[in-house]
């Protein structure tokens, strides 16, 4: 079976910030390619940051999408765990309350990225 990796970044019961790979299922849909279920979501918002970008912990506003379209950057949980993330890769940030996670640039580059925001979860 076909699958699109994201990276989910989520706050627990104690509210400390972690990564979760998830796998989200495709279905062949011909010669269009393959194509996941519909998500339902709120706002599209294009945003570009300068070179200098490196964000102190935060919550996230939102749960929401983050597509990486260019650049590379550094995410750092509330626990200390690193991960880097590259030009078309997924975030999927859920982490709206807690202890948040930081974020750099690692690029000397303004770098773009898409948010789409998604409903509140229950």
């Amino acid at each position: 079976m076909e699958t699109y990796r994201i990276t989910r970044i989520y706050a627990d019961a104690a509210g400390d910030s972690h990564f979760q790979d998830l796998e989200i299922p495709l279905q062949d849909s011909g010669p269009i390619g393959f194509l996941s279920t519909g998500v339902t979501a709120g706002q599209v918002i294009f945003r570009k940051v300068n070179e200098g970008y490196d964000y102190d912990f935060h919550r996230a506003p939102a749960r929401q999408y983050i597509a990486l379209m260019d650049g590379e950057i550094e995410i750092e949980t509330s626990l200390g765990v690193v991960r880097r993330f590259g030009p078309g890769e997924v975030l999927l940030v859920e982490d709206t309350r807690g202890k948040g996670h930081r974020s750099r640039n690692l690029q000397a580059a303004v770098r773009q990225s898409i948010f789409i925001t998604l409903p509140p979860s229950d």
